[in-house]
């Protein structure tokens, strides 16, 4: 089975005003809220399962999934409106609502890309001892993650701002909050704190498990989840059509 899991229970601070009465979820782009674009991705390229985060005006996406008659998937919400968990937190809350036996792709609710998302698959089933695949790309950022030449395996992360670092240095790449794991990760979860993002989890395994980046020649992407680029979004949307 290909199951999904979208972040979408942000409080959406890049997105204010907007996101004073919405979710960042719901916030719309040619014609649709993001959620949407994501869940028809998600759908063409054959996911059957998805789950999706809620906190911020987390009824509000409740109601839109129902409304939309869960876009004839097997959608499943992981409720965070007691507590917003950050990234790991929420992917260990969401764990049981996912089978066991399959890798979980995970998404950010305000991400836009052409991923070609049955390579990402491919090079992770192939590879046969992936534990994550991280998708990552050369562009600007000042925080950017470290890879083995080589072999593509993570060893660190570094903020060229600050000069802050952990692990080693290697192939600098910015991580698109996309990503592909494995549910034998999810035990390891079980100590962390409540709220805990996924990078730190990742940067904590490194070295005794493989994770590894994964470059797609030509990827096109976007995050859509700020005002001054949320303005583009929809020519974004139609370059990729």
């Amino acid at each position: 089975m290909k199951q999904a899991f979208i972040l979408a229970a942000g409080l959406g601070t890049r997105l204010r005003p907007l996101t004073d009465t919405m979710p960042k979820a719901l916030v719309p782009v040619a014609g649709h809220p993001l959620l949407y674009h994501v869940i028809q991705r998600l759908k063409t390229a054959g996911f059957e399962r998805i789950v999706i985060n809620v906190h911020h005006f987390g009824e509000q996406i409740i109601d839109y999934l129902a409304a939309n008659d869960n876009f004839g998937l097997d959608v499943r919400v992981s409720d965070e409106r007691g507590l917003l968990l950050d990234t790991g937190g929420g992917i260990r809350k969401a764990a049981p609502l996912f089978e066991s036996d399959s890798p979980v792709f995970i998404h950010n609710v305000d991400i836009l890309s052409d991923l070609d998302i049955d390579a990402l698959y491919a090079a992770f089933e192939q590879a046969g001892d992936i534990d994550a695949a991280l998708v990552v790309s050369q562009r600007h950022s000042p925080r950017q993650l470290q890879f083995e030449p080589t072999t593509h395996r993570l060893l660190g992360w570094q903020n060229t701002q600050t000069g802050e670092q952990r692990g080693q240095l290697g192939i600098p790449l910015a991580f698109a909050g996309i990503h592909l794991i494995s549910p034998r990760l999810f035990p390891l979860m079980a100590d962390y704190p409540e709220k805990f993002s996924i990078i730190t989890f990742y940067l904590n395994i490194c070295d005794t498990h493989n994770l590894v980046g994964f470059e797609q020649p030509h990827f096109r992407f976007m995050d859509a989840g700020k005002l001054d680029t949320l303005a583009t979004a929809e020519e974004f949307l139609k370059a990729l059509s």
